[in-house]
């Protein structure tokens, strides 16, 4: 088992287990994770803390007994306190010797391919994939033989108001270790500082992908991945279209 656990896991999963009532939190198709084998869970990134995504770590951990391994921005493995703190999660800044051991134990791997670039945009720009042409994720799974779990849903760019371009701004800033400077509104005042809005958060879990482990991708033909990786962020767009197209319906 991963030996995530201590205070940060905790407060983790208290927090968490609060937000899932605060969003009124629905998660379809979690029986596509349950089954036994490690896999690549590949997410859109909702703004500005894919809050989402952290609401399912919970609940899988209480189905599986761990938390996915989530892989979060560089800057966190820098930091020696905020080092604590994702060693008690079992979340990993990049592809190493952590995620080796974790599919060893058959224990699920999380990305948002989009990050900060997706997570921190303003209200003009909601609900739209974003990825550009990251592809590290695509040789992890190949590397590791995972299969691709797409994952989206709907509430997560309304939990809070964008007012900027967070990750350009950041940019033109020249903000070290490429942080965004996003400016964002809640129910209670400015984020960070703020509840986010109440919204209901409705989460669709797809159909694994998994043309690439029969060999037939090789990690170094960016022409290929590049197909495969239309295909997963068409698989992410899809889903959000369709728990979106739930709400509108009910």
């Amino acid at each position: 088992m991963s030996r995530a656990g201590g205070v940060p896991l905790a407060t983790w999963l208290a927090a968490f287990r609060m937000l899932r009532l605060w969003h009124r939190y629905e998660v379809q198709g979690l029986e596509r994770l349950l089954h036994p084998g490690a896999k690549l869970i590949v997410a859109y990134h909702g703004r500005p803390l894919a809050l989402d995504q952290c609401m399912l770590t919970v609940t899988l951990y209480e189905q599986l007994g761990y938390l996915p391994h989530g892989i979060i921005h560089g800057y966190f493995g820098q930091n020696r306190l905020l080092r604590y703190v994702i060693d008690g999660l079992g979340f990993v800044t990049g592809d190493g010797p952590e995620i080796v051991d974790a599919v060893a134990r058959g224990e699920h791997v999380l990305v948002q391919p989009g990050g900060t670039r997706e997570g921190c945009r303003s209200f003009r720009h909601r609900y739209r994939v974003d990825w550009g042409d990251r592809l590290g994720y695509l040789r992890m799974a190949i590397r590791h033989g995972l299969p691709i779990v797409p994952v989206a849903g709907n509430g997560v760019d309304d939990t809070y108001l964008g007012l900027n371009n967070g990750y350009k701004l950041g940019r033109r800033l020249g903000v070290p270790a490429g942080l965004p400077v996003w400016l964002g509104l809640g129910l209670t005042g400015v984020w960070p500082l703020s509840l986010s809005f109440p919204v209901k958060v409705t989460q669709l879990v797809g159909e694994p992908i998994e043309r690439h482990l029969r060999g037939k991708i090789d990690p170094a033909d960016k022409a290929a991945l590049m197909e495969l990786h239309q295909e997963v962020r068409g698989a992410v767009q899809v889903l959000m279209d369709r728990a979106r197209g739930q709400k509108e319906s009910r």
